[in-house]
């Protein structure tokens, strides 16, 4: 069992940087593949990054890449999303969710999600 919970989300003009959290509870946290996906209202949930849990591996959404990096700390069990030279377009609820399978952007193979944080870019 995992429990997931985001913090980090806001407001920020276009061209600018926001830091997401994704902190974990239980005790298989570094076995679980960790990822983020998103949402805009209307529209699917869309996979923008995931990372190992060992290696630390990454794999990215082509949106994303070279923009946002996904990074994890085993030790204090949180996972974070470093996002920079943001866009209108990254507007979504982000949501962080934890996956026995690596790699997958798929989204029923994550089995654990957390509630989600709200991130607007400006224009």
């Amino acid at each position: 069992q995992v429990t997931l919970v985001e913090s980090g989300g806001g407001l920020v003009q276009a061209g600018g940087s926001l830091r997401l959290s994704c902190a974990a509870s239980g005790r298989t946290f570094g076995t679980y593949t960790i990822a983020w996906f998103r949402q805009v209202p209307g529209m699917e949930r869309e996979f923008v990054a995931e990372i190992s849990p060992i290696l630390g591996r990454t794999y990215y959404a082509n949106s994303v890449k070279g923009r946002f990096t996904i990074s994890r700390d085993n030790a204090k069990t949180t996972v974070h999303l470093q996002m920079n030279i943001l866009k209108p377009e990254d507007t979504a609820v982000y949501y962080c969710a934890a996956s026995a399978v690596f790699p997958t952007n798929i989204e029923v193979n994550y089995k654990y999600w957390g509630q989600g944080t709200q991130v607007t870019v400006s224009s």
